[in-house]
């Protein structure tokens, strides 16, 4: 088993930059694919953010954050991160950490029912 702790959320206005972690605890992930999902307010489902390989040498994003928010990961430290710039009013959302066996290529990994692991989450809300 795999336990996920976020951290890093906040209150930012518009344009600014929050930096969100999450640490794995139980396993080394360094063979998993780690991922940040969010759950807008109102919403029931959990959309895609970012997705990263075990290795780290494969990304994807979703479109709406694409130039802005960057994952990374440390494998050494059992963590990975996800730095967002210039947020915007509609990124207010939980931002959730995933992760899971890499079964798949990456992007397959986008859809949420493909991810076996999830942190509790950490609030994100951006003022205008």
């Amino acid at each position: 088993q795999v336990q996920l702790v976020e951290s890093g959320g906040g209150l930012v206005q518009a344009g600014g930059s929050l930096l969100l972690s999450c640490v794995a605890s139980g396993r080394s992930i360094d063979r998993y694919v780690m991922g940040w999902f969010r759950q807008l307010p109102g919403r029931k489902q959990r959309e895609f953010v970012a997705v990263i390989s075990w290795s780290g040498s494969n990304i994807y994003y979703a479109d709406s954050v694409k130039g802005r928010f960057t994952i990374s990961r440390d494998n050494a430290k059992n963590q990975v991160y996800l730095q967002m710039n210039s947020l915007k009013p509609e990124d207010t959302a939980a931002y959730y950490c995933a992760g899971a066996e890499e079964r798949y290529t990456i992007v397959v990994h986008q859809s949420p029912n493909t991810m076996d692991y999830w942190g509790k989450g950490t609030l994100v809300t951006v003022s205008s």
